[in-house]
C-alpha cells in the first residue's frame, strides 16, 4: 500500500505522454508492419521506464540503489557498441553484393546518397546543437540503425533515444519520404530510362576477397570505421565462403532477429521523459527528415550529372536508392519504374547502388567519427 502511494506520488502527465509514445510504436509495429523487430520492444520498453519506480532502470535492494536489467543490458551492449557490431555481423551475412560486383560504377551513387549527413550536420549546428549531438543527429542520413546507434553512443550524445527513434521511424517510412522527392527532381522522361541488365558472372573467388579487400581498404582511410565494416564484412564472408552455410543461416535469422530485440528494449533506457519530451526531440524529427530527403536529392542529382557525358543513358532514380535502408529503397525505385513503364526492371541496378550505399554509410559514419570523435 506504501509502495501505490509512493508511486502516485510520484506521477507525472509526461508519463501519460511516453505511454501514448510506447504505444504508437507498438501500434506501427503491429497494424502497419513498420520493423515490427525494433519499434515493439521499443514502444514497450518506453512505457517500462517511464512507469514511477518501475525497477528498469534502477531497484533499490536493502536500501542499496543498483542498477535494473535495462541499465545492465545498456551497458552491456550498447555502451561498449557490441549489440550494433553483432547486429552488423547479421546485416553482412544477408546481403548478397554481386549487383554490385557486376558494376562497380554503382558505388559512385551510394557515396553521393551521403550527402544529405553533412548537409543535416551542419543544419543541426545551425539549431544550437553541440558539436557530438549534431554529429550523432547527421548520422541519421546514414538511413541506418545499427551505425546511427553506434556514432551517437560513441560521442555520448544527449539524444540517443530520439536518434534511433527517428532513424527507424523514417527507414520504415522510405516508400513513403522518397516518391515524392524522386518524382520533384525528375522528369517523366528521365524515370522511363530504361537500363538493361548484363549479370556479368562474379566468380566465387572474387566473391571472397571482396569483403577482406574492403575492410583494408576502409581501415586505411578511415580507421575509426573498422568496427563497422569489419563486423558487416565478417558476415559478409560467413556468407559467401560456402563452409559455414549453418552459421550464415543463423547470422541471418537468429542473431540479427535477437540482437534487434535486445536493441530495443535496451535503447529504450534514453527515452525517459526527462531526456525524451523537449523541443530539441522534434527538431531532431525534422532535421530526420532533412536528412533522408537530401540523401535522396544527392544521389538522383548525381546520376543527372552522368547524363551530361553519356551517351547510354542512366535513369537516375536509381541514385536514390543509395541510401542504406536495404533492400527498402531498391524496391521503392524498382516500383516507381515500373508505374511509369511496365517493362522497366530496374531492380538490380537498384539493390546494386542500395548495398553500396550500405557500405558508403559505414564509412560515413567512420569519417564523423574521425572528425568529432
Amino acid at each position: 500500500m506504501d509502495t501505490l502511494l509512493e508511486s502516485f506520488r510520484m506521477f507525472q502527465w509526461q508519463y501519460i505522454v511516453m505511454w501514448a509514445i510506447g504505444g504508437l510504436l507498438i501500434y506501427l509495429a503491429i497494424k502497419k508492419d513498420m520493423e515490427p523487430a525494433l519499434l515493439l520492444p521499443m514502444g514497450f520498453g518506453a512505457i517500462l521506464v517511464n512507469l514511477p519506480q518501475s525497477g528498469a532502470i534502477t531497484q533499490v535492494i536493502d536500501g542499496v540503489v543498483e542498477e535494473g536489467f535495462l541499465s545492465v543490458l545498456f551497458d552491456a551492449g550498447i555502451s561498449n557498441e557490441l549489440f550494433p557490431l553483432l547486429l552488423f555481423i547479421g546485416i553482412g551475412a544477408m546481403i548478397d553484393f554481386t549487383p554490385l560486383l557486376s558494376n562497380p560504377k554503382l558505388m559512385i551513387f551510394g557515396a553521393a546518397a551521403q550527402f544529405g549527413i553533412f548537409f543535416t550536420l551542419l543544419m543541426a549546428l545551425l539549431f544550437g546543437f553541440e558539436l557530438n549531438d549534431a554529429a550523432s543527429i547527421a548520422i541519421i542520413g546514414a538511413a541506418d540503425g545499427p551505425t546511427s546507434i553506434f556514432v551517437a553512443n560513441f560521442l555520448k550524445s544527449n539524444y540517443i533515444g530520439a536518434i534511433v527513434v527517428v532513424a527507424y521511424s523514417y527507414m520504415a517510412l522510405v516508400p513513403i519520404v522518397q516518391p515524392p522527392v524522386i518524382r520533384a527532381i525528375t522528369t517523366k522522361k528521365e524515370r522511363r530510362i530504361r537500363m538493361e541488365y548484363s549479370a556479368s558472372e562474379v566468380s566465387k573467388t572474387t566473391k571472397i576477397l571482396f569483403p577482406i579487400i574492403i575492410t583494408v581498404i576502409v581501415g586505411l582511410v578511415a580507421r575509426r570505421s573498422v568496427a563497422l565494416i569489419g563486423a558487416l564484412m565478417f558476415g559478409n564472408l560467413i556468407r559467401e565462403c560456402g563452409v559455414l552455410d549453418n552459421l550464415s543461416e543463423t547470422a541471418q535469422k537468429t542473431l540479427a532477429n535477437l540482437i534487434t530485440l535486445f536493441l530495443g528494449i535496451t535503447v529504450a533506457t534514453r527515452m525517459q521523459w526527462e531526456q525524451f519530451l523537449n523541443a530539441n526531440t522534434l527538431i531532431i524529427l525534422l532535421l530526420g527528415l532533412v536528412a533522408f530527403v537530401f540523401d535522396t536529392v544527392g544521389g538522383v542529382m548525381i546520376a543527372k550529372l552522368f547524363n551530361l557525358f553519356l551517351k547510354k543513358k542512366i535513369n537516375p532514380m536509381i541514385g536514390a536508392a543509395g541510401i542504406s535502408a536495404f533492400p527498402m529503397s531498391a524496391r521503392v525505385v524498382n516500383k516507381m519504374g515500373l508505374q511509369e513503364d511496365n517493362q522497366n526492371f530496374l531492380l538490380m541496378h537498384a539493390v546494386g547502388v542500395n548495398v553500396s550505399g550500405q557500405i558508403a554509410s559505414v564509412i560515413a559514419g567512420g569519417l564523423i567519427l574521425g572528425l568529432f570523435g
